[in-house]
């Protein structure tokens, strides 16, 4: 069986990563694999590339045959030149690690918490004049009501009189 190491392709639209996988060469590209060895984050700054190196010698060793990208990825990594017998290449450039998110709390917590806090950040809001005027209405309204009811001779309360002539 002919046996090849290529990429397989995971993810979504244009944020796709990648498995170094082997698998026999008449699989589809996303088929069946006899085994992942490693990782392939193109998108990432600068790329994200991991690859079992012993695995990845093994099977150069029994003649498994990489596609032109994976072999790109080999002398990134320098296990084609260790299958080869060449030179190491220069080392891959690795992204800074990301900074540690409690220690990044704490020091603001400590930066803050020496200076007293002189009030509130946004300020308070004021009541609507408009309110105001709505509950004197509303007062009014009701005292009207009760005269009308408590008195019983007026017309009820929201009609309308005219006076006879």
């Amino acid at each position: 069986m002919a046996t090849k190491i290529k990429l397989m392709r995971l993810g979504k639209m244009r944020a796709p990563y990648y498995r170094i996988v082997v698998a026999d060469s008449r699989t589809k590209r996303e088929g069946r694999v006899i085994e992942t060895i490693g990782k392939y984050h193109p998108k990432e700054d600068p790329s994200f590339i991991e690859v079992d190196s012993d695995r990845a010698q093994y099977w150069l060793g029994v003649g498994a045959q990489p596609t032109e990208p994976v072999a790109a990825i080999f002398r990134v990594t320098g296990d084609w030149q260790k299958f080869k017998g060449e030179a190491a290449p220069p080392p891959m450039k690795v992204a800074a690690p990301k900074p540690d998110r409690k220690a990044l709390y704490e020091e603001a917590v400590r930066g803050n918490g020496e200076e007293p806090a002189a009030g509130a950040t946004t300020p308070k809001k004021k009541a609507a004049p408009k309110a105001d005027a709505d509950t004197a209405d509303s007062s009014a309204a009701d005292t009207v009501a009760e005269a009308a009811g408590a008195g019983g001779e007026g017309p009820a309360a929201g009609a309308t009189s005219t006076p006879a002539e």
